[in-house]
């Protein structure tokens, strides 16, 4: 009993030392030294108790993040002090009052806005792409202060931040005998933007490539983050003295040290004499919403499918000997990936040859994760008779939650308001709904409330629900897609994103019967207590199988080829 009330006493305390923290002072500041000018973007403060890393570091989506707190700066003048109050944006707190007192790490970053006037008439300010893949902690430009340690609590002293650094540039990847680097200026997106926007891709060129002037090559556009390389590709055998770290994710010791081994046995059957000569190609298109535009064209991030599929696809085979022709390019990729590959093949469907779409990001918006946007009203919460359920973001394969869908959005909210997080909800909006007055994505839901926007939804609908489309216009559609549709995912995906393919294979399983025009001939399989990413393979476990995912569909690949190839069409150059 004595125990009890001991610890009931230090709660108590610690409790008026939160209430009291807000009379705390804490300000940010940056020299001249770093920005002559007045800058715009989001000033983000991080509080760690976790010495292992600076905290800008340490803020994500799981229940390991340390503490951030975000307001949006407007014409903040050199030298002139910013308060964060109780008011600032706070994940996982909601506020600066809520933090605990105690001894804690400080650092602040501003990620830096630019300002875009846009061929629509819509003039917005957002964090462009520096060449990092849309990363607030380490952009190129960023200002950020050193770390140090700070007393949070009653009667502590004033604490000011000085923004004394800045992000360096980020020095870009050689090329190697099989990894190359392409990037163009698109027309499209730049009239779009109103400044120069660029495209880039990473190309695997096939053993022999250099010597083989006379062979013209199929090509796989390999869906996926922003990337600089090939992870999965290594020319050099495993580093024998790499420590082993712990995959939280795969519950697997020493994942760094097999991801180098099945790296380099990749690179080992690409250059094997069996293996089919083909290019595969990673794009970078990341731009001011994300490290990726989902490779449409969309209302607020801008023309990108039409970029990518007139502007760069054109551009590599001509510079690295494509083939050329819709017979003989395929595309695949994993969540993001996923849902572009499915993306691309429908809506550019005699530009590929089939698409092989694991773990897709939702592919029908009644399963919005864990969300009907159609028939609820809320994101956070499932309202019953006399009580509301929340509802999870994340889960692993036993189903426990990780996290709340509520959760989630609050940690977007900290890092940027109308849509400026750069992270998943925020992108998801970006792409699929319209542009609203001020110019930014109109909300598909309130981020404070989780109300749903049930008209923005029906914009969704009609424009972006992959299978909403498939059935709506699988008369004209289907004929051109039939043995193209491949879809693999987890029964316990991570995201619920298999509640999506559920759906999308009952309509899927309808095609051929009366009524619903041809049978799609593909194929939809689930990995059961797979969680995200499963890619197909039933034999393999996913840790495995998402390092290979060239080994699993060439040879898919190849007998598509064989059996649709036009005749005449060119299967020998490049079968050396």
């Amino acid at each position: 009993m004595r125990s009890l009330v001991l610890s009931l006493s230090l709660l108590a305390a610690s409790l008026v030392w939160a209430a009291d923290a807000s009379a705390q002072t804490i300000s940010v500041s940056f020299p001249a030294t770093r920005a002559e000018k007045p800058l715009d973007g989001r000033l983000l403060l991080l509080l760690s108790n976790d010495p292992s890393d600076e905290p800008r570091m340490q803020i994500d989506d799981s229940i390991k993040s340390q503490m951030i707190f975000g307001v949006t700066v407007d014409g903040w003048k050199p030298g002139e002090p910013i308060a964060i109050g109780d008011d600032a944006q706070g994940y996982p707190r909601a506020s600066l009052k809520d933090v605990p007192a105690g001894e804690y790490t400080i650092q602040a970053v501003l990620n830096v806005f630019e300002t875009f006037h846009r061929s629509d008439g819509k003039t917005v300010k957002l964090a462009p792409d520096r060449g990092e893949g849309k990363l607030w902690n380490i952009a190129p430009g960023n200002l950020l202060s050193k770390p140090r340690l700070v007393h949070i609590g009653p009667g502590a002293p004033p604490i000011a931040v000085s923004l004394d650094e800045v992000i360096p540039p980020i020095k870009p990847d050689p090329d190697t005998k099989y990894i190359r680097h392409v990037r163009i200026q698109s027309q499209l997106l730049t009239t779009f933007w109103g400044r120069p926007v660029y495209l880039s891709a990473v190309v695997l060129v096939p053993e022999g490539y250099d010597a083989h002037t006379e062979a013209h090559y199929p090509l796989i556009v390999f869906h996926d983050h922003f990337v600089t390389g090939f992870s999965d590709f290594r020319e050099t055998p495993p580093d024998p003295d790499l420590k082993p770290d712990y995959s939280d994710r795969f519950h697997l010791p020493g994942y760094n040290r097999i991801m180098q081994e099945e790296a380099y046995k990749n690179y080992e059957a690409w250059i094997a004499p069996a293996t089919p000569r083909m290019l595969i190609v990673k794009l970078q298109h990341a731009n001011p919403y994300y490290d990726d535009s989902y490779a449409v064209n969309s209302a607020n991030v801008g023309p990108y499918g039409d970029a990518i599929e007139t502007e760069l696809i054109p551009d590599i085979e001509r510079q690295f000997r494509g083939i050329g022709q819709g017979w003989a390019r395929f595309v695949y990729g994993g969540s993001t990936g996923g849902w572009e590959s499915l993306a691309v093949q429908m809506f550019y469907p005699e530009h590929y040859n089939g698409a092989f779409v694991a773990c897709p990001d939702p592919v029908d918006f009644h399963a919005y994760m864990t969300v009907d946007l159609y028939k609820q009203d809320n994101m956070f919460y499932i309202q019953g008779a006399n009580k509301q359920v929340e509802q999870p973001g994340m889960r692993d394969y036993l189903g426990h939650t990780l996290m709340s869908m509520r959760d989630n959005i609050a940690y977007e909210a900290a890092l940027g308001d109308r849509g400026r997080s750069g992270e998943q909800f925020d992108i998801w909006q970006a792409v699929y709904s319209p542009t609203a007055e001020d110019g930014y994505p109109q909300p598909i839901f309130d981020k404070r409330t989780g109300a749903i926007d049930h008209r923005t939804a029906e914009y969704w609908r009609e424009h972006y629900d992959l299978d909403a489309i498939l059935q709506r216009d699988w008369t004209t559609l289907g004929p051109k897609l039939q043995g193209k549709i491949h879809l693999y995912v987890g029964s316990d995906d991570t995201y619920f994103l298999n509640d999506a393919v559920y759906l999308m294979e009952d309509f899927l399983k309808q095609t051929g019967t009366a009524g619903h025009g041809v049978p799609y001939q593909g194929e939809v399989r689930y990995g059961p207590r797979a969680e995200h990413c499963w890619n197909g393979d039933p034999a393999k476990p996913n840790w495995y199988s998402r390092l290979h995912y060239n080994q699993m569909y060439v040879p898919q690949i190849m007998e598509r080829i064989q059996k649709t190839a036009p005749a005449g069409a060119d299967l020998t150059s490049w079968r050396y």
